[in-house]
């Protein structure tokens, strides 16, 4: 097993403001794709490398946005400052600023997406 997570999806209720939300929050696109029975999409995060953990942006009726419940943490390398700085002007929320973990593991820090999701984010500094 080369990583304990391989896809992960957020669950939006405005598929189109939660594209802005993340590409804003991120400094890059989604790639829209239809998924499932009618009214269902997703938006896919592309990653640069092969093998590398990835996920979508939800919208289906099997899947509600929601603060409580499992978080994913988006990769916000290089630096998490940046990331934190965009949040608001995205449509989002600072839940928790950027946290030191124990040395050599980074920092983490919670925010609240466009769309009521508790979403966590982690980098090296």
């Amino acid at each position: 097993m080369q990583h304990a997570l391989n896809w992960f999806e957020i669950p939006v209720a405005d598929l189109d403001r939660a594209i802005r939300f993340y590409e804003a929050l991120t400094g890059r696109k989604l790639r829209r794709e239809a998924f499932g029975g009618p009214g269902e999409e997703l938006a896919v995060f592309e990653v640069d490398e092969r093998g590398a953990v990835n996920g979508a942006l939800l919208r289906s009726s099997q899947a509600q946005p929601a603060a409580q419940g499992t978080m994913v943490y988006l990769n916000a390398s290089p630096r998490i400052d940046l990331w934190l700085e965009r949040v608001p002007a995205a449509g989002g929320r600072v839940l928790v600023g950027k946290t030191a973990l124990p040395p050599g593991m980074g920092f983490f820090a919670h925010i609240l997406d466009s769309e009521g999701n508790r979403v966590g984010l982690h980098a090296d500094a």
